[in-house]
């Protein structure tokens, strides 16, 4: 029987973000429970059901994507089965909230999008940075005009753990699983922040680059080499004429802050952390005093805690239950597909050498 006023929400996928970030993330809403967990290792599915006191563990996921119990679907499977599962879901009338990237190509991004128009259900892609307060008090202060006309953008993400003693692979570093590495983890968010706070990308240049070398398995502990992007080098065009910068790295040291977004206008500059919310930050420079100073933010941004991913999740139940997602922050499959193409555009410049036109969702 369906809870008053609750929407009824089922996991797919059993991973790290289906534990930190989906089912807490549902679960911190008070009008949405999660009545099921599924995934295709059902011992891994039932440790999560325990956890979090989920009454049903599956590893059938047709059957969940079909059943009449269910409201909402949210994803955060393998990046090759995000285009099946969620179109699934979509065409059996449930709302689908899907892990980041979007596919694994353009092809199965825009038949997602297509789905998602068709069934007139909220659909929605895991943006995170999003809801960070310090991007959002960017956003707000750039549109206002508070450093004139943008002209000059430069977005960082560096992180050691690629080479990290103990590191293991996992379906992450495989192609056929991830469709890429950094790029895909990593560079889906930047893409999104880059359009969400500037305006649509026209073209992009760039590369991306793997380190030779091999990791135990995950599953197995096989060697197995590892095929996937560690770093990523790009330059952007907005259809504004606004340009980019762009640098991610799993396997170089962070350099002054772990990952930023930095716009530069005429009248000065921010500068706002990429977090999950816990180490949060906007700074301003102006070019007759060029320090950068801290702008204020709500207390909780800077608490250590990760109210972005909370807030995302419980982003989508309120779209769910209102029937209309915060055109303002929330990420849908539109979105999704949009990054879907930069990233694409930016594999097809690694192997042209020049620029390459990024085509815009339809």
């Amino acid at each position: 029987m369906k809870s008053i006023n609750k929407l009824r929400v089922a996991v797919i996928g059993t991973g790290n973000f289906a534990e930190v970030c989906h089912i807490p993330g549902v679960l911190s809403h008070p009008d949405a429970e999660v009545v099921a967990v599924g995934g295709r290792n059902i011992e891994n599915a039932q440790r999560l059901a325990e956890i979090f006191g989920i009454k049903h563990a599956t590893d059938d996921i047709d059957a969940l994507c079909a059943s009449p119990n269910i409201d909402a679907i949210t994803i955060a499977s393998a990046n090759c089965a995000h285009a099946s599962q969620a179109i699934m879901a979509l065409n059996h009338g449930k709302h689908v909230f899907c892990e980041k990237p979007l596919a694994i190509n353009d092809t199965d991004a825009a038949a997602m999008l297509e789905a998602a128009k068709n069934s007139g259900k909220i659909h929605q892609v895991a943006f995170t940075f999003r809801y960070n307060y310090g991007i959002r008090e960017l956003r707000r202060r750039v549109a206002a005009g508070d450093i004139g006309t943008p002209f000059h953008t430069r977005i960082q993400y560096d992180r050691w753990d690629g080479l990290a003693q103990g590191s293991m692979a996992s379906w992450r570093d495989r192609r056929d699983a991830a469709g890429a590495g950094l790029l895909f983890d990593l560079g889906s968010h930047l893409f999104d922040i880059h359009r969400h706070v500037l305006g649509p990308l026209e073209s992009v240049i760039g590369y991306s680059h793997t380190v030779p070398r091999m990791l135990p398995r995950r599953d197995n502990g096989e060697m197995t080499t590892i095929e996937n992007d560690d770093i990523v080098n790009a330059w952007i065009r907005h259809q504004n004429g606004l340009r980019g910068q762009f640098f991610i790295s799993r396997v170089t040291p962070p350099f002054a802050e772990l990952g930023y977004l930095e716009v530069v206008g005429e009248k000065g500059a921010l500068k706002a952390a990429l977090s999950r919310g816990g180490v949060d930050f906007l700074k301003a420079s102006k070019p007759d005093s060029p320090d950068w100073i801290n702008l204020p933010l709500p207390p909780e941004a800077s608490d250590g805690k990760t109210h972005a991913l909370d807030m995302m999740m419980r982003a989508f139940v309120d779209a769910c239950l209102t029937g209309k997602a915060n055109e303002k922050v929330d990420a849908t499959f539109e979105d999704g597909c949009a990054a879907q193409f930069a990233m694409s555009a930016l594999l097809k410049s690694q192997e042209s050498m020049r620029w390459e036109q990024i085509p815009q969702p339809s």
